[in-house]
């Protein structure tokens, strides 16, 4: 066997090993990633002492600017949630939306939301606020939460500074902007798809009653007669003011419209506007600084625009902003936000280190010289970057569950890939979307999203693969047709 058929053979190997021990064995992603890279370097040729400077190498150029990003992120997402930023927008959007158009503001609120909240914080947050629309209008509750669960994921999986996008975007070194910018285009048209038009059409074939004990007055009303102390759909206790988990309701009358979930005045929660604002600042400052490295004149602004609009100073203005906005202008003190801050690091912790062990693992495969071959393959068969990039992530998606990890797996093999073909920036950013796409679509019963749409919505496994699943392929689906699309355009 010649020296390329065993890299191409080990890489595959490796793959396999991969999700055996994720799947099978229960390992942690960042020790099954590690272990599977140390295995293929081995395999491959390397010696232990190069295997082991390689790997620290590659875990450093992996999150130097990735960690900063990642926990700047996850503590703006931890203010927010804590301002009570998601359900403003919920409440806003349901009031000003008519019953006929809802399900469209539905839509636009998750894929707001979920570009700065993790989207299990999300669903547990926004879910239980669909409850009252749909009991009173009558309809199936999928009619309006496959709306709002389409727009979070296609923003979780399409847009920074979300963790999935921005993990692949640094593993295949694209400019986050272009990835922001293609993110949108392809995101809005997988939302329409995906939300609204399936939801309409799921809804009249599966009724989904919402779950009784746990559906509230709905924002807005005056009176309202609830079930007190009831278990939520999450599993979560329901407390007398109707503050579990699930999003209980209050057994008393209510006098003055409230959060579902933590039981505030909506009159206490921030205005709509200035969560706006705070969502789409990091997106619009990361946009100007691409605007101010393509325009490339002598003026000034130019540094200044590429200085301010880096991910990282993007990152770091929205969340000093927000700590002013959301914290110490609302009398939160400072002792508390710096409890936040390390509370939102935890999770952060995790996602940084599958992200690195990913970008170690792409190191080793870029050493091993598996792009050049696979280059050569891919010219002779035809097959774009693109799609080679949306068939290893939905593969992996599909075998072990967690996008996080099919997203990263599918920028790991793209990226030597990328390089071998000498892509294009604008190609790599739409190729980081159709990674994108392959982690966002055919959730299914490995993957703890599927388990969590399953208690909210109240439905049986079956109902679960016929809704939940089928949204989501929709979702990965659509874009990656938007993704071909716009494919021959792209410079």
């Amino acid at each position: 066997m010649t020296h390329e058929a065993w890299v191409i053979t080990a890489a595959v190997l490796a793959v396999g090993v991969l999700l055996v021990m994720i799947i099978a064995l229960k390992v942690q992603e960042f020790l099954a990633l590690l272990l599977t890279t140390i295995a293929f370097g081995l395999a491959v040729g390397n010696t232990p002492p190069e295997l082991m400077d390689l790997i620290v190498a590659e875990m450093g150029d992996s999150l130097g600017q990735l960690a900063i990003v990642i926990a700047l992120g996850a503590i703006f997402g931890m203010i927010l949630q804590n301002a009570g930023a998601a359900e403003r927008i919920a409440v806003t959007l349901v009031e000003r939306f008519s019953d006929r158009t809802i399900s469209w503001g539905l839509g636009l609120a998750g894929f707001l939301v979920a570009t700065s909240v993790y989207i299990d914080v999300a669903i547990v947050i926004l879910v239980p606020m669909l409850y009252g629309v749909a009991q009173r209008t009558g309809k199936s509750l999928l009619h309006y939460g496959m709306p709002l669960c389409a727009g979070l994921s296609a923003a979780y999986t399409f847009m920074p500074p979300a963790p999935g996008p921005l993990a692949a975007s640094e593993i295949m070194g694209a400019d986050i902007g272009l990835v922001v910018l293609f993110g949108v285009v392809c995101g809005i048209p997988a939302v329409a798809v995906a939300g609204p038009l399936f939801g309409r059409f799921i809804g009249k074939r599966i009724f989904v009653e919402p779950p009784a004990a746990i559906a509230g007055p709905r924002p807005g009303d005056t009176e309202a007669t609830g079930s007190s102390g009831s278990s939520g759909a999450s599993g979560g206790t329901g407390g007398t003011g109707g503050t579990g988990t699930g999003g209980g309701a209050s057994g008393a009358v209510s006098t003055r419209p409230t959060g579902v979930l933590s039981g505030r005045d909506v009159d206490e929660l921030p205005s709509f506007t200035s969560v706006v604002l705070a969502l789409l600042m990091p997106l619009a400052l990361i946009l100007l600084g691409t605007a101010g490295r393509l325009i490339e004149t002598d003026s000034p602004i130019d540094p200044t625009l590429t200085f301010v609009g880096h991910p990282v100073m993007a990152l770091l203005i929205t969340v000093v902003y927000s700590m002013w906005a959301f914290g110490i202008r609302r009398g939160v003190s400072r002792a508390d936000l710096g409890t936040l801050a390390g509370t939102a690091l935890g999770p952060a912790g995790n996602i940084i280190l599958v992200t690195g062990a990913g970008g170690v693992f792409g190191g080793v495969l870029v050493s091993s010289g598996l792009g050049d071959t696979l280059s050569s393959a891919m010219q002779d068969a035809s097959i774009p970057l693109v799609v080679f990039g949306f068939v290893v992530a939905a593969v992996m998606r599909i075998s072990q569950g967690s996008g996080l990890v099919a997203m990263i797996t599918g920028a790991t093999f793209s990226a030597p890939l990328a390089e071998s073909l000498g892509a294009s920036p604008a190609t790599v950013a739409l190729t980081c979307i159709a990674i994108a796409c392959g982690g966002a679509g055919f959730s299914h019963v490995n993957d703890s999203g599927f388990w969590m749409a399953n208690r909210y919505f109240g439905m049986s496994v079956a109902d679960t693969l016929k809704s939940w699943t089928i949204m989501k392929s929709l979702v990965g689906l659509t874009g990656f047709v938007v993704v071909l699309t716009l494919s021959p355009f792209v410079p």
